[in-house]
């Protein structure tokens, strides 16, 4: 089975400037962030340049919750960004996942991972990484 076979999963971070993206390698043991795209018109179609060139087969998104399980104020605009994904990937299945915390996970493998203190501003990084915290949970309880 070559790479574009194997179906991988997607993450997604959403912001309301920015979505931070992670995919699965193909044997689903690691996250690795890829992109952060803005969001903005042009996300759908980058998006789907993603999905053929990673053959995805599931989208991850992140659901904010408080730390009471309570939805965030963020979380209504994921609700509908989740029903816009759905209308443009009809037969990938998405699910939601706990994002708590990812940011602040992600914050500390960039500092631990990124040596140029002006690389470890970059807020693109941070939404990417975040992607990839989330992915990497859900790969952790999955396998």
């Amino acid at each position: 089975m070559n790479d574009k076979e194997q179906k991988r999963i997607l993450a997604i971070d959403f912001g309301e400037k920015r979505i931070g993206i992670a995919v699965s390698d193909p044997l689903r043991m690691f996250a690795i962030p890829i992109v952060t795209l803005s969001n903005d018109k042009s996300f759908f179609r980058e998006l789907r340049k993603l999905f053929e060139r990673y053959s995805v087969e599931k989208i991850l998104l992140g659901y904010p919750l408080k730390e009471n399980n309570e939805k965030s104020s963020v979380a209504g605009k994921v609700e509908k960004f989740q029903k816009k994904l759905s209308v443009e990937f009809k037969d990938i299945p998405i699910e939601y996942v706990d994002e708590r915390y990812s940011s602040q996970i992600a914050v500390q493998h960039i500092i631990a991972g990124v040596k140029s203190k002006k690389k470890r501003r970059d807020k693109s990084l941070i939404d990417k990484n975040a992607a990839a915290v989330i992915l990497e949970d859900y790969l952790r309880t999955e396998n």
